[in-house]
């Protein structure tokens, strides 16, 4: 009787759910396929970095779903003052999944990543920080906008480490603000998860750890001690691409053994709002982990351009060895 009640519940889904976990797939395939050679060619820590536009792309267009099959569930964060509201709503659906493409194929990457960029930037100041302004001790409200603020960060961080990137002064701006943003992220993050360390590691939202996990209080420890090392490996600019990768990895990880089964067990569950949250979940958490490998992917360029000039000629990040090649040529 339990079998047929989850058979039930497994296969009575709305076609939002089916839509989400279809695009997050052939995401993973394109994507997959795309840095199959670059995964290939990268040894050790190497290899998570060949992972970050994979890890990106697949929640964007995950989540751009939700705008064309679940309109209802984001209408209303489009400001009232906005006319045509679900025009709004239905353009940044379109954009999701251009940029999921465009990063998940390796396409363009420089154009895509900076308009993902931007987009994220906009919903922070025109939905997010406005609304932490008006309810300053509203910590979920400031995770979303240093969540909102880490995603545009890493948009630019992928476009300006991008093959056949931008200019010297535009790839500059855009690595450096994407660094500021994504290591202000790891800070607060570290802070909220060490306070509240039975929540979910990663983006510390509302939702806590399953009872099923164990030691969860260690995980959530071991979680913000680990973004902040991240964020003071960036600051202090020792050894970010290995320390950025690690942590990266380690989210990961949390994503395998922790999200994995707890968006399985929404899918399992009756109402399509359960399916939704858990599936968001899953794809909000692989997205941070795409944030922190950008920035992993980044850091040679971000620790040249802090401490010495670049020229506008510097080699792109298009694979883990030119990435060590830039990063010696500018500390020497």
């Amino acid at each position: 009787m339990h079998q047929a009640t989850l058979a039930a519940a497994f296969f009575d889904t709305s076609h939002l759910v089916v839509a989400m976990c279809s695009a997050g797939i052939a995401l993973f395939l394109i994507a997959a396929l795309a840095a199959r050679r670059e995964i290939a060619e990268a040894r050790g820590l190497d290899k998570l970095v060949a992972l970050s536009n994979l890890c990106y792309a697949i929640p964007l267009g995950v989540f751009s779903m939700l705008h064309f099959f679940g309109p209802e569930f984001v209408k209303n964060l489009v400001p009232k003052y906005m006319p045509w509201r679900m025009f709004w709503v239905y353009l940044v659906g379109c954009a999701l999944l251009s940029a999921s493409l465009s990063v998940a194929a390796r396409i363009a990457v420089r154009w895509s990543g900076l308009l993902v960029g931007i987009l994220m930037f906009t919903f922070v100041a025109m939905i997010y920080l406005p609304s932490g302004l008006r309810h300053f001790d509203a910590r979920f409200t400031w995770t979303i906008v240093f969540r909102e603020s880490s995603f545009g960060g890493a948009g630019w961080l992928l476009a300006g480490a991008a093959i056949n990137g931008w200019p010297g002064w535009a790839k500059r701006t855009l690595i450096i603000v994407g660094g500021v943003c994504v290591t202000l992220a790891l800070i607060f993050f570290a802070i909220e998860q060490v306070l509240h360390p039975m929540g979910l590691p990663g983006v510390p939202l509302r939702q806590d750890m399953p009872a099923w996990v164990p030691g969860r209080v260690v995980i959530g420890y071991l979680t913000g001690a680990a973004l902040l090392v991240a964020a003071g490996s960036v600051l202090l600019q020792w050894k970010t691409r290995e320390v950025t990768a690690s942590v990266a990895g380690w989210i990961l990880l949390t994503i395998l053994v922790i999200y994995t089964p707890f968006m399985f067990g929404a899918l399992l569950s009756p109402g399509t709002e359960v399916k939704v949250v858990g599936i968001n979940y899953f794809a909000d958490t692989l997205l941070f982990a795409g944030v922190i490998l950008a920035l992993a992917r980044a850091a040679p360029q971000f620790a040249a351009m802090e401490w010495a000039s670049v020229p506008s000629s510097a080699g792109d990040m298009a694979s883990p060895t030119r990435a060590g090649s830039s990063a010696s040529s500018a500390q020497k």
